[in-house]
């Protein structure tokens, strides 16, 4: 449900409040009732993603190919992206689980490219974030 409310932002560029309120009264109706515990995982992931979002997009600048720009990544992908990296940076997620999670929704979601190509990014991602670890 995170990726999916993700993706919205990635189409309509903002959202507030009430644009998630309805997210879950609509979208997650139709699929799932949601936990209190699991509304409040997908807004601080939404609203996390949304604060830390020059970090992110820096992040994946530097490590995807350098014959290739932002703009070129699916607004699909880029909703995969920022989740995947916004639990490994600012959630502590371990990075297999959040890697796996993310290469799953890719291929349910993406196109036939993306697992490739995200996973790409977040290996680059996290051996650079080893390197830097103590």
């Amino acid at each position: 449900m995170a990726f999916k409310l993700l993706y919205q932002v990635e189409v309509q560029k903002n959202l507030d409040d009430e644009d998630i309120e309805l997210f879950f009264d609509y979208v997650c109706a139709d699929e799932m009732l949601l936990s209190n515990e699991a509304k409040e995982y997908i807004r601080d992931v939404v609203y996390g993603v949304q604060k830390e979002r020059d970090n992110i997009y820096l992040a994946i600048s530097k490590n995807i190919k350098k014959d290739w720009e932002m703009d070129r990544i699916s607004k699909m992908n880029m909703a995969l992206l920022k989740l995947s990296i916004f639990e490994i940076l600012y959630r502590q997620i371990p990075y297999k689980v959040a890697i796996n999670e993310v290469i799953e929704l890719a291929k349910k979601y993406g196109e036939d490219t993306s697992p490739a190509f995200i996973n790409g990014v977040l290996a680059s991602i996290v051996k650079e974030v080893q390197e830097s670890s103590p």
